[in-house]
C-alpha cells in the first residue's frame, strides 16, 4: 500500500511540475511577444513623437542615427591623404580655375590660383547613408567635414591695380556629398559616377581672407566679390540638382539620362515694390530688379528713377531643372554711379507652386540671405511678383535642353574671340547679345550697332545668324531697356538674358 501511494504521489508531483514549467514557458513567451510589439511601435516613432509622449522627461541622449559610422574608412583615408592631396590639388586647379574665370565678378580682370596645396589634415567622414532610389543605381550620401590646413593663394587682378595675392585661411567645409554609381554588367561594373552637394543641409564653406604683401582695401569689396564667386560656383555647379557626371571604366555609356535637364518654365512678372530703403543722399533711389533661378542666367528689369514705390509690370521666363529643390531669387538694386547697391533680397521656393496655377506673392526684402550678415532688422520694403509654372513635356524638354547647350557654347565662342572677358560678362554688357535673338540695350550697347564702349566694332551680324533662334525656342522675343545713367554705371546685370532669353512686357 505504501508503494502504490508513493508512486501515485510521485506521478502527481511530476505532472504538476511539467504543467507548471509549461505554463511558465508560455507566460514568458507571451511577455516576449508583447515586448517585441512594444519595441516595434517605439522604433517607428520619430524624435517629435517621443517628445510629445515624454514631455519634459525626454532624454537628450536618445538619437536616431541615419548615417552609418565608418571609422575604419577615416583611418585609411588619413594614411592615403598625402598621396590623395597631391593628386587632388592638380585636378582641382585644372577644373576650378576655368570656373573662377567663368564666374569672375565685374571689376576683377583675372582670378587664378597662385598656390594650391590641400595640406596634411585629411577630411573626416562622419557617416554614410546608402540608398537604392532607382534601379541600376546605388546612391550614397556622405556626411563630410574638413577643417584642414590647406595653403591656397589666389592671384586677383583688377583694372588699374597690380596683382594682389589673397590667402584663404582657416578653411572649413561642412557638407553632405551625394555620390550616385551607375551600374553596368561589365567589369568594373560601374559605368559612370555622379557627384553633387545636397542642398539640405546647406553646404557651408567658411574661410578668412588675408592679403599677402598688400591690403584688401586696394580693391574695394574684394571680400564680398570672392564670397559671391564661391557661392555662385557651389550653387550653380555643385549643389543638387546640379551635378558632375564622370564616365569611368572605359565602358561606352550614354550619360544623357544622368545629366540635368530642363524640367519646366517659370513665368515671372515683376509687378512692383513698396517702401524701399533710400540709399541716396539727395533725392531717392533708382531701383531695378534682378531675378534668377541659376546665378549664371539672370534677368534685369528697367530702372525706375527717383522712386521708392516703383511699378514695373515686366514679365520674364526662366528655366527650372528641379522644382522640388530650386528657388527663385529676387534682388532689388539701386542704380548708382560706380557699383550699384543692393536694396534687398528674397527667395521663393518653386515647390510651393502648382503647375499651370498662377500665384501672386509679396516677398519681404532682407539685407542678406545669410542671417549672420544681417546687421539690422530694419524694414527694407517688399516686392510683389506673379508666378506661373509650366511643366515641360518630353518634346519641350529636348528643345529647351538643346537651346540651353547652344547658348552656352555661343558664350564660350565670344569669350575665345575676345568679345567678352568671362561668361559672367555676358550679364553685364556686350555679351548680352547671346541668347536674345534680338539686339539688346545695356551699358555701352545700342540695338544693332555693335559693341560701343568696349573697343570692339562687332555688329550684331557676327552673331545674328547663329543666335536668332536663341530667344524663340519657346516663342519669346526680347526688347532691351536703357537708362540715362547706363554709360557710367557698372551693375551686376545690365542685360535681359537667361538660358533661353526673356520677354519683357
Amino acid at each position: 500500500m505504501g508503494l502504490v501511494s508513493g508512486m501515485f504521489m510521485g506521478m502527481v508531483f511530476g505532472i504538476s511540475l511539467m504543467a507548471g514549467w509549461r505554463h511558465m514557458i508560455k507566460y514568458r513567451s507571451t511577455k516576449r511577444i508583447a515586448k517585441a510589439a512594444g519595441i516595434k511601435i517605439l522604433g517607428a516613432l520619430s524624435r517629435d513623437d517621443l517628445k510629445k509622449i515624454c514631455g519634459d522627461n525626454y532624454p537628450e541622449w536618445i538619437s536616431f542615427p541615419v548615417y552609418e559610422q565608418v571609422k575604419w574608412l577615416n583611418k585609411h583615408l588619413s594614411k592615403l591623404w598625402p598621396f590623395v592631396a597631391e593628386a587632388a590639388s592638380a585636378v582641382i586647379k585644372e577644373s576650378v580655375e576655368p570656373l573662377l574665370e567663368e564666374y569672375r565678378p565685374p571689376g576683377i580682370t583675372s582670378l587664378k590660383f597662385s598656390k594650391l596645396s590641400l595640406g596634411t589634415v585629411a577630411p573626416k567622414i562622419e557617416g554614410i547613408r546608402v540608398q537604392n532610389l532607382k534601379k541600376g543605381q546605388i546612391t550614397m550620401d556622405i556626411d563630410l567635414r574638413w577643417g584642414g590646413d590647406p595653403s591656397i593663394i589666389l592671384g586677383v587682378e583688377a583694372a588699374l591695380v597690380a596683382s594682389i595675392p589673397i590667402q584663404l585661411k582657416n578653411l572649413q567645409v561642412f557638407t553632405v556629398v551625394r555620390v550616385i554609381f551607375q551600374l553596368a554588367e561589365e567589369i568594373p561594373c560601374i559605368s559612370a559616377v555622379v557627384v553633387a552637394l545636397l542642398a539640405e543641409p546647406k553646404p557651408r564653406i567658411d574661410y578668412t581672407l588675408k592679403a599677402v604683401g598688400g591690403s584688401l582695401t586696394a580693391v574695394p569689396g574684394i571680400s564680398d566679390m570672392i564670397d559671391d564667386t564661391v557661392n555662385s560656383i557651389v550653387t550653380d555647379m555643385l549643389q543638387w540638382p546640379h551635378r558632375i557626371v564622370v564616365p569611368i571604366g572605359g565602358i561606352p555609356v550614354d550619360t544623357s539620362e544622368l545629366e540635368l535637364k530642363p524640367e519646366g518654365k517659370l513665368t515671372v512678372t515683376v509687378v512692383k515694390a513698396n517702401n524701399l530703403k533710400n540709399l541716396e543722399m539727395i533725392g531717392k533711389s533708382d531701383p531695378y530688379v534682378v531675378v534668377h533661378i541659376r546665378p549664371l542666367f539672370k534677368i534685369k528689369t528697367k530702372v525706375i528713377e527717383n522712386n521708392l514705390n516703383p511699378i514695373w509690370n515686366e514679365t520674364f521666363e526662366l528655366i527650372a531643372e528641379d522644382r522640388e529643390t530650386q528657388e527663385l531669387t529676387v534682388e532689388v538694386f539701386d542704380q548708382d554711379i560706380g557699383q550699384d547697391k543692393r536694396l534687398g533680397i528674397a527667395k521663393f521656393r518653386l515647390i510651393e507652386l502648382e503647375p499651370e496655377t498662377p500665384k501672386e506673392v509679396n516677398l519681404n526684402l532682407l539685407s542678406s540671405l545669410d542671417t549672420l550678415k544681417i546687421k539690422d532688422n530694419k524694414d527694407r520694403g517688399s516686392c510683389t511678383i506673379k508666378l506661373l509654372y509650366h511643366q515641360f513635356n518630353k518634346e519641350e524638354q529636348l528643345i529647351a535642353l538643346e537651346e540651353e547647350k547652344r547658348i552656352l557654347e555661343e558664350r564660350k565662342r565670344l569669350k575665345e574671340a575676345g568679345v567678352i572677358g568671362s561668361t559672367m560678362d555676358a550679364l553685364d554688357g556686350a555679351a548680352s547679345l547671346v541668347g536674345s535673338g534680338v539686339g539688346m540695350v545695356g551699358t555701352g550697347i545700342g540695338t544693332g550697332v555693335g559693341l560701343v564702349g568696349s573697343g570692339v566694332s562687332a555688329g550684331v551680324g557676327m552673331v545674328g545668324s547663329g543666335l536668332s533662334k536663341a530667344g524663340k525656342f519657346m516663342g519669346r522675343t526680347v526688347t532691351g531697356h536703357s537708362s540715362k545713367k547706363s554709360e557710367t554705371t557698372t551693375t551686376p546685370d545690365e542685360s535681359k538674358e537667361e538660358n533661353g532669353g526673356a520677354k519683357p512686357q
